[in-house]
């Protein structure tokens, strides 16, 4: 396996609470997919949809024997807390960012980026087919 993976994570929730789920696209340096992962959550809020998908997501990476991971989301809000810049006040947000600091911990490198809504179709697409389909596919 390739010691770097990128995650594209996205999360969707109908009703922000309401059925939720959350897609990770997964690809090598090279573009190269390597996984297409989602998940139904039931009712949660968006928020908790996109810290899921990054979750899951290390948790794939670091299972894969991934040295270093590259995220990229276009939930603003996700990649300013992980970076520190905006405080997480939602106490149901705060164990999941603790957990995935824990995570981004293990890798020798890490880099979470916001990328425009464009730029994340994939993820999109899996976090929707997690709620039309009530379904997961966790590799």
């Amino acid at each position: 396996m390739s010691a770097a993976l990128r995650l594209h994570v996205d999360g969707a929730s109908r009703g922000n609470p309401g059925e939720a789920g959350f897609g990770v696209h997964v690809t090598a340096e090279n573009g190269t997919e390597v996984a297409s992962l989602y998940g139904y959550l039931g009712k949660a809020t968006n928020n908790v949809a996109e810290y899921q998908a990054l979750l899951h997501g290390l948790r794939f990476a670091l299972g894969r024997g991934a040295s270093r991971v590259e995220v990229f989301s276009d939930s603003e809000l996700l990649v300013r807390q992980i970076e520190g810049r905006y405080r997480v006040k939602n106490a149901g947000l705060q164990p999941l960012h603790r957990e995935a600091q824990g995570l981004l911990a293990r890798f020798e490198r890490s880099r979470v980026a916001h990328v425009p809504r464009e730029r994340n179709r994939e993820a999109d697409a899996l976090a929707n087919r997690a709620v039309d389909e009530r379904a997961s596919n966790l590799g």
